[in-house]
């Protein structure tokens, strides 16, 4: 794990660290925790190690009280509902899921074990839950608020790129949440007076299709829309799809910079996986998910990696760089 990636899994553990509580359960008792990996266990790398700290605090101990286990995707959403299905088989006390197919997937295979959303974009206008506050039936965890961010995204490319304002935008028709994002994102293109192209791509075949596509389009900047699984598993194709370009790029997941890219604004996401095992903890000791408020992000970041701007002959503006974490 590099060193910026330890620095933000610090200052997102200590942002929502709290006292060791109590730890109480039944003499013996060993929970079975499912965890539903949309990529692999070497890109949730951060998450799996902020996950656990969490549970650590709280008093589990892997074996002793408590047994996490991790399945991974591979970036399929057909391999995520198999996943769900043999936990669901399982009868695990708590499945742990992230990104927005997921919990849709688990809601639709159970309405008895509780489910925690690490990280999900919009649970609410995705039909997951029925509001924030009080989410209702097996459902609850944290919300990174992603379709407010499509703006905040927006203007920093508008900075790259002063006195253009064709923006391309990377999307995937078949994850559920794009049409929320999509439609804030053209909201705020409106506003900002952005004239804003979308192409879409659900598989790697798709992939080199829009991004052929996108080459001839000719647009001055180019934003990537949130998806888990596919996007988020695929980040290296992605970025050498996006090097034939040299455009500013604005990217929705961290990761994304650390393997190369540009600019990314967003949620701190391993913070959010650490908070998740509060969410664990608390259902464990017999609060229900219904009673449980969905927790929204606070802290957004800017990242930028001054070494992809070099090669790509960008300069960064100063009113970037002083914003930037």
């Amino acid at each position: 794990m590099n060193s910026r990636r330890k620095l933000l899994l610090v200052l997102g553990v200590g942002a929502f660290a709290a006292p060791l509580l109590g730890f109480a359960q039944p003499v013996g008792k060993i929970f079975q925790i499912g965890y539903v990996g949309n990529s692999s266990a070497a890109v949730e790398a951060a998450y799996v190690e902020a996950f656990q700290q969490g549970l650590r605090e709280r008093g589990y101990i892997e074996g002793k009280n408590i047994v996490v286990n991790y399945l991974w995707a591979g970036g399929s959403n057909e391999k995520v509902s198999e996943i769900i299905a043999q936990f669901v088989n399982r009868h695990v006390d708590v499945i742990v899921t992230s990104g927005t197919f997921a919990p849709l997937a688990a809601k639709k295979a159970t309405s008895t074990i509780p489910i925690v959303m690490a990280s999900v974009g919009d649970p609410v206008g995705t039909g997951i839950v029925a509001s924030l506050s009080r989410p209702g039936g097996n459902i609850t965890g944290l919300s990174s608020l992603e379709q407010g961010l499509m703006g905040k995204r927006l203007e920093v490319l508008r900075e790259f790129i002063p006195g253009h304002n064709r923006v391309a935008v990377l999307a995937n028709p078949l994850q559920p949440y794009t049409q929320v994002t999509l439609r804030a994102a053209r909201s705020a293109a409106e506003v900002q007076g952005i004239s804003m192209q979308v192409f879409e791509a659900g598989t790697l075949g798709e992939l080199e299709s829009a991004f052929a596509s996108i080459v001839k389009a000719k647009p001055d900047a180019l934003m990537v829309l949130p998806d888990k699984p596919f996007f988020y598993s695929n980040i290296e194709t992605i970025l050498r799809l996006v090097a034939r370009l040299r455009i500013p790029v604005v990217y929705p997941f961290v990761e994304f910079i650390e393997q190369g890219g540009l600019a990314h604004y967003g949620t701190n996401v391993p913070s959010m996986f650490h908070r998740a095992g509060s969410y664990v903890d608390k259902i464990l000791k017999g609060v229900k998910p219904s009673d449980l408020p969905i927790e929204q992000a606070t802290h957004f970041e800017l990242t930028l990696n001054m070494k992809a701007a070099k090669s790509l002959g960008i300069k960064i503006p100063q009113s970037i760089l002083v914003r930037a974490d």
